[in-house]
């Protein structure tokens, strides 16, 4: 019988999971649709649930792991709907009181067809959907950031934090970039 993701060790999940790019797929849309629309029967009425990440950006690789931003209401407590998402089959992979994080299509025996990452926060911390926005308008940087990612993708295949760091700067200065473009809208829309 396999281990269990909980009784693996950091390296060994690595392994199990590493790194892998592809073509955009137009599914993972669908894919995040029909997530999104299991997702809004569980968590609080007033929350923005957004495609964030490569896969939401059309036209790059990315790895095939749909990530998907869920903003809860200001004043709404984060526990509950955490403790929802859980319900609903979602491994916690991390928790603290301003952001927790969630996966799903992860098994013993390694990625499933369909993979979610999940980053439950409240209105209004969305840097990563600044960033999405930011790649989608200005395709020039897209594909900088894809060339990126395709050279970091052998050298970190076995290391998701390695690969994240490597990427650091840039995403942090295109996300830059994009707050002060887009944060003003993403606040008018809080407000509505």
């Amino acid at each position: 019988m396999p281990k269990q993701l909980s009784e693996m060790s950091l390296e060994e999940l690595w392994q199990l999971f590493p790194i892998f790019l592809t073509e955009h797929r137009k599914e993972w849309a669908e894919w995040f649709e029909e997530e999104a629309a299991r997702l809004k029967e569980i968590l609080p009425a007033g929350t923005r649930i957004s495609h964030i990440g490569s896969t939401a950006v059309e036209g790059i690789w990315a790895k095939p792991i749909v990530d998907i931003l869920a903003e809860v209401p200001e004043g709404s407590a984060l526990e509950p709907a955490g403790d929802a998402i859980v319900r609903a089959g979602w491994i916690r992979m991390s928790a603290d009181e301003r952001r927790m994080s969630f996966n799903l299509g992860y098994t013993p025996e390694g990625f499933a067809e369909r993979v979610f990452h999940l980053h439950l926060r409240h209105w209004g911390d969305c840097d990563e959907l600044c960033f999405r926005d930011y790649l989608r308008e200005h395709p020039a940087e897209a594909g900088e950031y894809e060339r990126l990612k395709l050279s970091l993708w052998k050298r970190f295949e076995h290391d998701r934090d390695g690969y994240t760091a490597a990427k650091t700067e840039m995403v942090a200065a295109c996300t830059a970039k994009a707050k002060a473009l887009y944060l003003a809208r993403y606040e008018q829309e809080t407000a509505l």
